[in-house]
């Protein structure tokens, strides 16, 4: 088992961008709303609480979102606003410890364990820091406590929103071998589909496995697995998260038919990407060109070169990469930029949540 004294909070929020724009704008609060794309076009990239009863999810089509709720309400996406609620949400978790690891601009780790005022209980911090949030910022949080990450991580999805759970050291191993494996934060869909023709259903089921059989199935994952059944997950609150990618992309109204509107847009992407590279602090070594089709068929073409990316590089390798990509004619819906490979020189840049233009 993971240290049992140590004292680990995962703060999420709750429909984080969608909460923002309804605590913004009064008229939206309790209706179904989307925040990205439009009815025709886009990806939702939140959808509030209403919205979700409909089956509306994030990272979902607009156009299916549409269907599955005619009534729901679509809104562009306000980066600026989510930034300065993140930032005041920031604060808050600074004033008890200097152990933040944030995962993206709504949810980070925080390890509680030498707090700032010496509370002795976890459960105590988390409540003050969620009623905090609420005064500082309008918005509700769910929080997760427990001895460590995997567990925290899970116990802050238990009972949103506006949730609040406590999986102690006595707890963790009843808890663990009930849990659905879909629930277990890094299984996803594919690899809860490997699971269960291996006869893997619950917690109970994984921690019934070896560690050699379930590296045999799972490669290197499958250390985790086995301890992570176990509650065992002994990952530190790293506060000097190192990001490991950086991008921008764009969906469009109209699809794109021809090369020369393509590199037209490409130019426009790797103008957003490089500001951005600007304010991190230093760019990657390897530039990721995404396009997706209008019927979501989606490809992306790579170079990686010996040295960090110039802004120039990354304007001309972008345009390189675009005489790779075939049937421009059959209509392009989206296009996105990444840098990745980043120098160990730049590990001072803090992890943060990639915007992207909808």
């Amino acid at each position: 088992m993971s240290n049992p004294t140590k004292k680990i909070l995962h703060i999420d929020m709750d429909a984080f961008y969608a909460s923002v724009e309804q605590r913004d704008n009064p008229e939206l609060v309790g209706k179904p709303l989307a925040v990205g794309g439009s009815k025709e076009r886009g990806v939702v990239a939140a959808a509030s609480y209403e919205a979700r009863k409909y089956g509306v999810k994030s990272a979902m089509p607009s156009s299916i979102a549409y269907r599955k709720c005619p009534q729901l309400i679509f809104i562009k996406p306000r980066f600026e606003a989510y930034k300065e609620a993140s930032q005041q949400i920031r604060e808050v978790f600074e004033e008890y410890t200097d152990l933040v690891e944030p995962l993206a601009l709504d949810e980070a780790y925080l390890d509680v364990t030498d707090n700032k005022f010496d509370m002795e209980f976890a459960m105590d911090i988390a409540t003050e820091i969620k009623q905090k949030i609420k005064d500082k910022t309008g918005l509700t949080a769910s929080a997760g406590i427990s001895y460590n990450k995997f567990l925290a991580k899970i116990a802050s999805d238990y009972n949103k929103p506006d949730g609040f759970y406590v999986i102690t050291p006595s707890m963790a191993e009843k808890f663990i071998e009930k849990l659905p494996i879909e629930k277990f934060f890094g299984v996803g869909k594919v690899t809860a589909k490997k699971m269960h023709l291996k006869g893997i259903f619950t917690g109970a089921n994984l921690k019934r496995k070896s560690e050699q059989q379930l590296t045999q199935w799972f490669g290197k994952a499958g250390g985790y697995y086995y301890n992570i059944s176990r509650g065992i997950d002994n990952r530190k609150v790293n506060p000097n998260r190192i990001r490991k990618s950086l991008g921008a992309e764009r969906t469009y109204e109209n699809d794109i038919t021809t090369k020369e509107e393509m590199a037209e847009n490409i130019i426009r992407i790797a103008e957003i990407l490089i500001k951005r590279i600007e304010n991190a602090g230093g760019a990657g070594k390897s530039l990721t060109l995404k396009v997706k089709y209008g019927d979501f068929k989606q490809i992306t073409r790579s170079k990686t070169i010996s040295e960090t990316l110039t802004n120039e590089q990354i304007k001309v390798i972008g345009i390189l990469l675009l005489d790779s990509i075939p049937d421009i004619e059959k209509g392009i819906r989206l296009i996105g930029l990444q840098t990745a490979n980043f120098d160990q020189e730049n590990k001072d840049v803090f992890l943060e949540q990639l915007e992207f233009e909808f």
